[in-house]
């Protein structure tokens, strides 16, 4: 391939197009940047554009004539403002820059021209293949339907998703003072406002909506016009009853675009053809400015296209990842407005403004201190006393805080036996604040084991060990409560330890496996036996045993296991339940066998102490469990009389595809909670103390269970109590451990400060 310098084609004259053009033709001016753009600039869609103070800084470093004409032209404001039922909430702190999207246009227009970049507006560009054999390099900046993209889509193999709600991108001709999300509850559904400033006398308007909504209210059957006025018209107070123009407007879905690969020979793909991110992060011009940057760069670095252009993708794509990530979570939210219409106003505008997971409570503590304290007062804090520090009582049981050890599977037990580790795991952790420790999957039965060394309550013996861990708790951490999570491997019994081979079957000594239907977990494993009705009431029985043990062991909560792939999660999903019987086929009989245990082990498990259910809320996988069958298995449980549900997901199928990332789990449980008005635990990647309080405060979960933070510092609630300065009933620090309540001094910190500097 040859080098990165001589002849170079941009196909899109896009910000991300036009950018990269001025930026490779500054940084030699020997190159011959050709861009083609079929549209002239006067004819772009949208109107404002907002860039973070970050991308301003890279503008600035790489090209200050540009950052310069950009700075000229910004709308710049601080306040974000919520308005809903009525009552607008305001927060402070934010710090946005906007311009029109046509001036900015025009300033980078100006800047190739300035330095010899060869334009062709209104011109198509030549088919991508003759480029590539007449350029050195050719970048596809040709946006969200990129004819580049689909031209060597076997090569960028790229997934686009067409999201649920209806948008249409308007202006009003005058300047909001904040950013400002208005919500209107019509007769239709739910609709909303996205509005901010981009000149003294302009604001975009985003008009947003359910697909369903967007029928209903008949706008699939407006013309265009139609629809401006009628936006305008359900939107008046926050238009001051203002009107709303167009500009070449449409109603469209958003469609995100992932692609495996952004480049392809001396082909590379920039801004929305490789990637999109929903407008309600605002992130899709800054993406392409700084796609524009890195990719520059890494021609300057690196002798050769190819390595470029590797070094290029590999820079970019784990940064975009994230923003897709946190775009997805806040056009997630705006999806399931209709979910969080009944929440207190600040609450409301707290979740609203921690969505997409990237704005936090902490975060907004700094920024708007007195927005934050109003969402916590109405939450019911105490002074000075963070969200996950206040109680929360399930049934006879009140915990002192909201943060629970997540069962974590020690696999070294024997004969079923818990020994010292268990004592010291558990006992440590109960030491270390938590309001709840659970252990790990306790086993009912020896062929309910998931390896030789998990641990059970099938025998009065590991009922006596349990009894000394219990007991342990209870008298050295008072007021810290120990539950224990019963279960039974099902198909993904007889394996060996984790560390020796995940899932991988013993090589010897193996167990009879049973399940829900004769399938095997992955290729290798054992095939299990289909339960029929007698072995059925037989399984039901060795629950009921384990929880009578248990409640003698003097656990303070039982937990029902039915995730993760395991024997009763093996009925509730659709992928290993292949039944033909009252136990198989649609979720109601699918729910019935684990319904049938839960209601026998409650009938013996004390009436005062709780139950809660561990479920996983999607397979993550094709023809599994989806998000509206969790809802529907949480409202079952709770109806039989479930304190709370446990929300995590997968591990039920091996080819499953999970979407991981912080906090990625979260969401499941915050739609159960809403929608099936059941308290929930959740679960998954929540690894800060900041973010325990901030799902907390926006209302997406009751309690948060952490499970590699506890493996990394068993004191992790009490630290988290220091690092905030909170000292209460939240979060006790044993009498032995309280000298260490105080982070120790890591080094001098009393060395007088330079108070002149000198002159040579």
């Amino acid at each position: 391939m040859a080098t990165p310098g001589g002849r170079i084609a941009i196909i899109g004259g896009g910000p991300g197009g036009l950018y990269t053009a001025a930026l490779l033709k500054r940084r030699d001016p020997d190159r011959q940047v050709t861009l083609w753009e079929r549209t002239v600039p006067d004819h772009t869609f949208g109107f404002g554009v907002v860039l973070s103070d970050e991308t301003l800084g890279g503008i600035e470093h790489a090209d200050p004539a540009v950052h310069e004409a950009l700075q000229q032209n910004f709308t710049r404001w601080d306040d974000i403002e919520i308005v809903h039922r009525n009552t607008r909430r305001t927060s402070g702190g934010h710090g946005f820059a906007a311009l029109g999207r046509r001036r900015l246009l025009e300033i980078l227009h100006t800047r190739c021209h300035a330095l010899g970049v060869d334009l062709r507006p209104h011109t198509e560009a030549p088919p991508v293949e003759r480029l590539a054999e007449t350029h050195d390099l050719v970048v596809a900046a040709d946006g969200v339907h990129s004819t580049t993209r689909e031209a060597y889509a076997d090569a960028f193999r790229p997934r686009v998703t067409t999201h649920r709600c209806r948008y249409i991108w308007l202006a009003a001709d005058f300047a909001f003072d904040a950013f400002r999300f208005e919500i209107a509850e019509t007769e239709h559904g739910v609709m909303q406002l996205h509005g901010y400033p981009f000149a003294a006398d302009a604001s975009t308007v985003i008009i947003e909506m359910r697909e369903e909504v967007w029928h209903a209210a008949g706008f699939d059957g407006a013309t265009p016009q139609e629809s401006v006025e009628r936006c305008a018209k359900i939107f008046a107070d926050a238009l001051g009853g203002r009107p709303l123009r167009s500009n070449n407007s449409a109603w469209t879905a958003f469609r995100t675009v992932v692609n495996e690969r952004w480049s392809h020979g001396n082909v590379v793909l920039l801004g929305d053809a490789a990637h999109t991110a929903h407008f309600s992060i605002g992130s899709g011009t800054k993406l392409a400015v700084e796609d524009a940057l890195a990719l520059t760069a890494c021609l300057e670095e690196h002798p050769d296209a190819r390595s470029a252009l590797t070094a290029y993708e590999a820079e970019r794509k784990p940064v975009v990842a994230s923003t897709q990530r946190a775009a997805l979570a806040s056009l997630e939210w705006f999806e399931n407005l209709a979910l969080y219409v009944d929440q207190p106003p600040r609450r409301f505008a707290f979740n609203l403004l921690t969505r997409s997971r990237r704005v936090t409570h902490d975060n907004l503590r700094l920024r708007d201190p007195d927005f934050t304290a109003g969402v916590e007062r109405e939450f019911g804090c105490p002074p000075g006393t963070p969200p996950m520090f206040t109680p929360f009582r399930l049934r006879g049981l009140t915990l002192r805080n909201r943060v629970v050890v997540s069962p974590m599977d020690m696999y070294s037990a024997a004969d079923g036996i818990p020994g010292d580790l268990h004592l010291v795991h558990l006992g440590a952790r109960a030491l270390g604040g938590a309001a709840l420790v659970m252990t790990e999957m306790v086993c009912v039965s020896p062929e309910g084991r998931i390896t030789p060394g998990c641990a059970g309550l099938y025998t009065g013996r590991q009922g006596e060990a349990w009894r000394r861990i219990t007991d342990f708790v209870h008298e050295r951490a008072p007021g810290t409560a120990i539950g224990v999570q019963l279960g039974h491997s099902g198909r993904k019994g007889s394996t060996r330890l984790m560390w020796e081979g995940m899932d991988e079957p013993l090589p010897d000594g193996n167990w009879p496996l049973s399940a829900a239907s004769p399938l095997p977990y992955k290729p290798g494993s054992q095939l299990p036996r289909e339960l029929g009705r007698a072995q059925l009431t037989d399984l039901r029985q060795q629950f009921v045993a384990a929880a009578g043990r248990a409640g003698r062991a003097g656990f303070d909560l039982l937990e029902l296991h039915c995730a993760h792939g395991y024997l009763l999660s093996g009925f509730l999903s659709p992928l290993t339940n292949r039944r033909s019987d009252a136990y198989g086929g649609s979720l109601e009989r699918r729910l019935r066998f684990p319904l049938e245990v839960f209601d026998a082990v409650r009938a013996v498990w004390p009436e005062e102490r709780p139950m809660t259910v561990r479920i996983s809320a999607t397979d993550w996988a094709d023809g599994g469990t989806t998000a509206e069958d969790a809802v529907e298995i949480a409202r079952a449980f709770a109806a039989h009389g479930a304190d709370a549900i446990d929300v995590s997901t997968g591990q039920v199928v091996a080819e499953e595809a999970p979407e991981y990332g912080r906090s990625y789990q979260t969401p499941f449980a915050d739609r159960i909670r809403h929608e099936a008005r059941v308290p929930v635990i959740a679960v998954g990647a929540i690894s800060s103390w900041d973010d325990v309080n901030s799902l907390l405060l926006a209302g997406r979960a009751d309690l948060c269970a952490l499970a590699r933070p506890h493996l990394y510092d068993p004191h992790w609630t009490l630290h988290a109590a220091a690092e905030q300065g909170y000292d209460g009933p939240g979060a006790v620090w044993p009498a032995p451990y309280r000298a260490g309540s105080r982070p120790p001094r890591t080094g001098r910190t009393d060395a007088p400060k330079p108070r002149l500097t000198l002159g040579s």
